[in-house]
C-alpha cells in the first residue's frame, strides 16, 4: 500500500534526483528578485481583489498581476560566506529560499549561483542541498539510507558511500543512530539526520529554512551551537531562513532584515544591532526590544539635544556632528533606547514601576511612562541582594541614559535620522 509522503518530502527528492556532481563552492548573486502570486479564480474575483491596487493587505501588496511576496531584492552573497534572512512570518525569507532552491519560479529579476543564471534551471540541477523545517525525512529508511539517498541516485560506489555516510554522521554526532527509522529518533536527532543528508552531497549551496523551529528552546540553543561548529568543518556557502532575531544575531556573518517583501537592512549582526536603518529593525533586533519614546529633537545654533516628557537630554558629540551634516531642523521625533541603556537614578524621565522579572543576572524592569511600558535590564548587582524586591508595584523611580546610545527616528517615515 503506497504511503502519502509530505509534500517537502517530494520536494527533497526533486532536488536530490539526479543531482550533479559537487563542484567548487559559489557566491550567490540576486538581481531585482520579484515573486507575485497570481489571482486565484476567474476574471471577477481578480477584479475583486485587484480592487485595492497599490494598497496593503495582510502585510502584502496587492497589485492588478497578484499578491507580491518578494520585491526588488538585490543581494550579493560571496563564496563560503553564512548569510541569514530574518523578519516576522509572511516576510517573503522562505519564498525567496524557495526560489534560490528552485522550488518556486521567479517572476523577475535574476539568480545567479556561480557564474550561471539559474532562473529557468531544474531544481536537482542547481548543485544546492536544502534542510527543511519539518526534516523531510524518508520515514521507510534508516538513518543510514536516508542520509546516502541522493549519493545512491548518482551511482556512487558503496565504498565512497559508506565513507561520506559515516564521516558526516561523527560531524553531528549521529552514528550510533545509523541503523535506526526516524520515527525512533528525538526532534534533534531527525534535524541532525537531515542536515547529514544534505552534508555528504557536497552542495555548492546550503539553504535551511528555519530548521529550529520545532525544537524546544534547550533544543534549539543546543542545535545553534552544532551549526556553528558545522560551519567551521563544512566550508561552504549557507543561506539560513528564521524569523528569531537570536538565531539571526548568532549564527551569520551578515544579516538580511525583511519585511513585507522588501529588504530593511542588510549589514552584520553587530551593525544591524548598533546602527538600525530604521524603527522596524530597531524594534525587531534585540532582546528585550528596543524602547520607544515621543521626543522632540531640539536645535539651538549647531547644537542638539533631545526633549522627553519635559526632560532635557544631551546628545554625543558623534550624533551631533551626523545630525549637522545632514542639516536636519528641530522637529517630532521617535526617540530609540534599548533597555540595557537605560539606567534607575536620581533624575531624569518619572516613571512607575508596574512589575519586575528576575532573569537570573538581571532584573527586567517593567516601569510605565505616561501609559507607555519601559523595559528597563538591572543587573543584579546594581541592587546588591535586594533582588526583586528592590522594585515594588506603584513605586516612583526615574529614567535616565546617555546621549551616545539613543537612536533618533523620523517621526514620518521611521528612517534613522543618524545613518
Amino acid at each position: 500500500m503506497r504511503t502519502e509522503q509530505h509534500p517537502s518530502v517530494r520536494e527533497a527528492y526533486c532536488a536530490e534526483a539526479n543531482a550533479p556532481e559537487p563542484g567548487n563552492m559559489a557566491n550567490v548573486i540576486l538581481k531585482d528578485i520579484k515573486k507575485v502570486y497570481p489571482y486565484a479564480g476567474g476574471k471577477a474575483e481578480k477584479k475583486k481583489q485587484a480592487k485595492g491596487t497599490g494598497e496593503k493587505k495582510a502585510n502584502l501588496q496587492i497589485t492588478e498581476q497578484g499578491v507580491v511576496a518578494v520585491q526588488a531584492f538585490n543581494l550579493d552573497i560571496a563564496d563560503k560566506e553564512f548569510i541569514v534572512l530574518v523578519g516576522p512570518s509572511g516576510c517573503g525569507k522562505s519564498t525567496l529560499l524557495r526560489m534560490i532552491a528552485g522550488l518556486e519560479e521567479i517572476t523577475e529579476g535574476e539568480l545567479y549561483i556561480g557564474d550561471n543564471m539559474v532562473n529557468d534551471v531544474e531544481p536537482k540541477n542547481r548543485d544546492i542541498a536544502m534542510v527543511f523545517q519539518n526534516y523531510a525525512l524518508y520515514p521507510h529508511m534508516t538513518v543510514f539510507e536516508n542520509m546516502a539517498f541522493a549519493l545512491k541516485l548518482r551511482k556512487v560506489p558503496k565504498d565512497e558511500i559508506k565513507k561520506k555516510v559515516r564521516e558526516a554522521a561523527e560531524i553531528l554526532d549521529i552514528t550510533e543512530y545509523l541503523d535506526r527509522k526516524p520515527k525512533a529518533l528525538s526532534g534533534g536527532q531527525r534535524q541532525r539526520v537531515a542536515i547529514g543528508r544534505a552534508i555528504v552531497r557536497q552542495p555548492q549551496v546550503f539553504l535551511m529554512d528555519e530548521p529550529l523551529s520545532n525544537l524546544d528552546a534547550k533544543l534549539r540553543n543546543q542545535m545553534r551551537a552544532e551549526i556553528i561548529k558545522l560551519r567551521q568543518k563544512v566550508d561552504t556557502t549557507f543561506i539560513y531562513v528564521t524569523h528569531d532575531q537570536t538565531e539571526a544575531m548568532t549564527l551569520g556573518d551578515r544579516i538580511v532584515v525583511m519585511n513585507d517583501g522588501f529588504i530593511q537592512q542588510i549589514g552584520t549582526p553587530q551593525e544591524v544591532f548598533d546602527h538600525p536603518a530604521n524603527i522596524f529593525v530597531a524594534g525587531f533586533i534585540g532582546s528585550p526590544q528596543m524602547n520607544f519614546f515621543d521626543a522632540e529633537l531640539v536645535r539651538s545654533g549647531d547644537g542638539y539635544s533631545v526633549s522627553v516628557n519635559g526632560v532635557q537630554f544631551g546628545l554625543s558629540e558623534e550624533k551631533q556632528g551626523l545630525l549637522r551634516g545632514r542639516d536636519i531642523p528641530q522637529q517630532e521625533i521617535t526617540l530609540g533606547i534599548r533597555p540595557e541603556h537605560i539606567t534607575v537614578g536620581e533624575e531624569g524621565i518619572p516613571a512607575m514601576v508596574d512589575l519586575s522579572e528576575m532573569m537570573g543576572t538581571s532584573i527586567h524592569l517593567h516601569a510605565a511612562v505616561n501609559h507607555t511600558d519601559v523595559v528597563v535590564v538591572v543587573p543584579t548587582a546594581d541592587v546588591q541582594d535586594k533582588g526583586r524586591s528592590a522594585f515594588t508595584h506603584g513605586m516612583e523611580v526615574k529614567l535616565e541614559f546617555g546621549g551616545n546610545v539613543v537612536h533618533l527616528f523620523d517621526k514620518e517615515n521611521g528612517e534613522n535620522l543618524c545613518l
